[in-house]
């Protein structure tokens, strides 16, 4: 290869030199070569079609693809493992967390190297190695407080791997002094090291793409799945990928995403939580798109319905899969009452999915699995629902941009503060899955929470307290609540985690002028 190979920039660690060989690293240094400008254009890209939303011109069908999403075509089929995905559970590549998921009886597992994980280069390095040994078969870990084996079962699920989005580098990996896209570091080395071992094993390479917010962004990726197929000596298309619709500009695109990415799709997944994040900030400029509180946001109706039907009858149409989303309830072991309330969040959550065409939705514990396969074997007694057309659905831009009716109140700014800053403080000291008041939350809390509130102190959302957001209001909550988190955890632990730099990073994010794209962006360097 002619480009010059990756160097790394970060500390070595147990086995590292395992990843990082010298043809892996002659690999990556090609692909950032091949494919770090056309990276840099997408990026600027997002910037221009910001402007043009803050100047009062909202997200559409584009007219230039009309012809795409009226022509009929279909994407080719996928294997046989991966047709039946009604339950999949999710979780980050650490080592315990990998062998449960894998045993959790699951159809899926999707190893995540994004949102569930906080980017340390150790996290990400030792997810590596822990793919590189689960292919090897020999992921195993004993617990050292308890003593406890565990070890990957007989009948694993299904492995699919979560890919950091385009806006994310990895400065731990330099070509020619500059940082590579995390992304193309994840894939990259995932599919160059195990590659041969998947298909030994009568499988193939599956993963996940995320934050895509253009058909542009889709046939990047399809072209950097082309090129690591090539260079590993891979099938054209023995790589499938799921994309996550987590941004409102992508689901205007939904068909033209799959189209870019046909020969290697094999479906999408609504993001939810990701997605009312996207629609906040797309609309950063304008009060009529004021949100109300977090809770009051229903998968049942206004946008968050219109983009999920979509979805669906896009995949269908299409004869691809429509993923659920996430279900971050986790079971309350300790709490008889407050347990029985969260399965049936989650069941009443997964029997509308089935219900309205979904093939599968996520989980986050394995607790969970039994639960939700248990709705889908009742509502979808086939492997999935391909054959549902919904020609009688249809999706408008006003249907897409409909705002939820609803209220914002003290006590819904009060949670966003609390989860959100006891979620970055973790993310700082490299958690990236953070159980907080029986949630399973990932750094799309982050986002949410921060997003809300920079929007409310934006506009001066008024609340049901009769108060309108201020910062000064904002300040007198943060204090009050950082001090009940103090009390919650205890003085010792708040003393010695990183909660200052979180507040300050929390504060910065929420009052700052302009919205922030990405809080993983911005707050990378505190950990790198």
């Amino acid at each position: 290869m002619s480009a010059s190979p990756a160097i790394v920039a970060g500390p070595g660690g147990p086995r590292h030199d395992e990843i990082l060989t010298p043809d892996a690293l002659a690999f990556l240094g090609a692909l950032h070569a091949r494919f770090e400008p056309a990276r840099q254009q997408l990026l600027a890209h997002r910037d221009e079609r910001q402007a043009e939303f803050d100047a009062g011109r909202p997200p559409d069908f584009l007219p230039e693809t009309a012809h795409i999403r009226a022509a009929e075509w279909t994407v080719p089929p996928v294997p046989a493992e991966i047709t039946d995905r009604r339950v999949e559970i999710t979780g980050p590549s650490d080592r315990k967390m990998l062998i449960n998921g894998l045993n959790a009886g699951a159809r899926v597992c999707m190893s995540d190297f994004e949102d569930a994980v906080s980017p340390t280069w150790t996290n990400i390095v030792d997810g590596q190695l822990n793919l590189f040994d689960r292919w090897r078969d020999r992921l195993d870990f004993t617990d050292a407080a308890t003593g406890k084996a565990y070890s990957v079962g007989p009948n694993p699920a299904v492995l699919m791997v979560r890919a950091r989005g385009l806006h994310l580098p990895e400065v731990h990996i330099a070509v020619d002094g500059e940082a590579i896209a995390g992304g193309l570091f994840d894939l990259g080395a995932y599919v160059f090291h195990n590659a041969a071992a998947i298909l030994a094993k009568r499988s193939q390479p599956y993963v996940y793409l995320s934050k895509i917010e253009s058909h542009q962004e889709a046939r990047w990726w399809n072209e950097v799945l082309s090129f690591i197929e090539a260079a590993c000596g891979l099938a054209p298309g023995t790589i499938k990928a799921t994309v996550l619709i987590e941004t409102i500009t992508a689901a205007f695109e939904i068909d033209e995403i799959i189209y870019e990415l046909r020969d290697h799709m094999a479906g999408v997944n609504c993001g939810r939580w990701d997605y009312i994040f996207s629609f906040i900030k797309t609309f950063r400029a304008h009060a009529a798109f004021l949100l109300p509180d977090r809770s009051q946001l229903s998968m049942d109706d206004a946008f968050l319905a219109a983009y999920s039907e979509l979805a669906i009858k896009t995949c269908h149409r299409r004869g691809t899969f429509a993923i659920g989303g996430m279900s971050a309830f986790i079971p309350v072991r300790k709490d008889p009452e407050a347990n029985r309330k969260a399965l049936d969040a989650v069941r009443a959550d997964k029997e509308r999915e089935a219900r309205i065409g979904h093939d599968g939705t996520w989980v986050a514990h394995p607790d969970l699995v039994p639960v939700v396969m248990e709705v889908f074997d009742r509502l979808m007694p086939g492997p999935n629902q391909l054959d549902r057309n919904h020609d009688d659905i249809v999706i408008t831009q006003d249907r897409l941009l409909e705002v939820h009716d609803g209220t914002r109140s003290l006590e819904g700014l009060r949670e966003n503060i609390r989860v959100g800053v006891q979620y970055v403080e973790a993310w700082l000291r490299g958690r990236g899955a953070v159980p907080l008041y029986n949630m399973m939350e990932d750094a799309s809390t982050a986002e949410i929470s921060r997003a809300q509130i920079w929007q409310q102190l934006r506009f001066g959302g008024s609340m049901t307290s009769g108060q309108r957001a201020s910062v000064a209001l904002f300040e007198t909550c943060l204090a009050e609540e950082m001090a009940r988190v103090k009390d919650e955890i205890g003085e010792e632990a708040f003393a010695s985690g990183r909660f200052r730099e979180a507040i300050a990073l929390f504060r910065e994010l929420a009052t700052e002028k302009v919205i922030e794209p990405f809080f993983t962006a911005k707050a990378y360097p505190l950990i790198a």
